[in-house]
């Protein structure tokens, strides 16, 4: 979703089309589309005739769509792909990044990673090389550390490329509220940014942090824990997604409903599919 002045929208499928609405349900922009993404940054990627453009808030076309494949806009840059490689438009639909990687991922905290010769490293917004090309796979920055593999194990590395936690983790996920899950062998825990185990691995998975309380996968029961490891919320639910605006949506059964931080059902669960919260 995106603010326009005071209103939001929300992104829609009716039959093979999409559209965007309000908050009173209107249709703002009619499903007409092939395919849409949500607004970004004032901007929607769209699929037109084969082709990826961005279109504004009022449905109007600011970029022509002439791309094999676009991104969501982030710090300003979206990810663009040409004649079989990837570059950076700005919101005017100007390249500022030619097409030139393999791949390449969004701009977070000023950095970007990007695929050359085979390995991971990460650009500026100016395109240069910030980090050198030297990982096996690599994540966005976020609070100042991003994961990366060298061979078989995840570490971290602050904005320069320095490792800042060594490589020792089977996977190794991005920070959240200050911290990070990890795993070593088949267990989940928790390190900050020292590369501490705060919460020593013991679930079966972990997810981000988000409002506080982060949700823990034991066998086939997923709940929540707090910052010190301790269940909040008991695992007793088939599914869970993160909590957002104080509620969290859960699957008991075949069907989805909501919580509140304290665990208790507040939306009855009735519906086949449910997301996140957004304003």
């Amino acid at each position: 979703m995106t603010k326009v002045g005071e209103e939001a929208l929300a992104r829609v499928k009716i039959a093979d089309k999409y559209g965007f609405i309000n908050r009173a349900g209107e249709f703002v922009i009619n499903p007409q589309i092939d395919f849409a993404g949500s607004f970004s940054e004032g901007l929607a990627r769209v699929n037109i005739g084969g082709k990826r453009g961005y279109i504004n808030p009022s449905g109007e076309i600011v970029i022509m769509p002439q791309f094999d494949y676009a991104g969501e806009f982030t710090e300003g840059l979206a990810r663009v792909r040409i004649g079989g490689k990837i570059g950076f438009i700005n919101p005017a639909g100007e390249i500022v990044i030619k097409p030139q990687f393999n791949w390449a991922g969004w701009f977070s905290e000023a950095l970007a990673p990007v695929v050359k010769g085979g390995k991971w490293g990460y650009i500026n917004p100016s395109g240069e090389i910030a980090i050198k090309p030297q990982f096996d796979s690599v994540y966005p920055f976020s609070e100042g550390l991003a994961s990366v593999k060298i061979g078989d194990k995840y570490g971290y590395i602050n904005p320069t490329g320095e490792i800042a936690i060594k490589p020792q983790f089977d996977s190794a996920w991005p920070f959240s509220e200050g911290l990070a899950s990890v795993k070593i062998g088949d267990k989940a825990g928790y390190i900050n940014k020292a590369g501490e185990f705060v919460i020593k691995p013991q679930f079966d998975s972990a997810f981000s942090f988000s409002e506080g309380l982060a949700r823990v996968k034991i066998a086939d029961k997923e709940g929540y824990i707090n910052p010190k490891g301790e269940f909040v919320i008991d695992p007793p639910f088939d599914y869970a997604g993160s909590f957002s605006e104080g509620l969290a949506s859960v699957k008991i059964g075949d069907k989805w409903g909501y919580i509140n931080r304290a665990g208790e059902i507040v939306i009855n669960p009735q519906f086949d599919k449910a997301g996140s919260f957004s304003k």
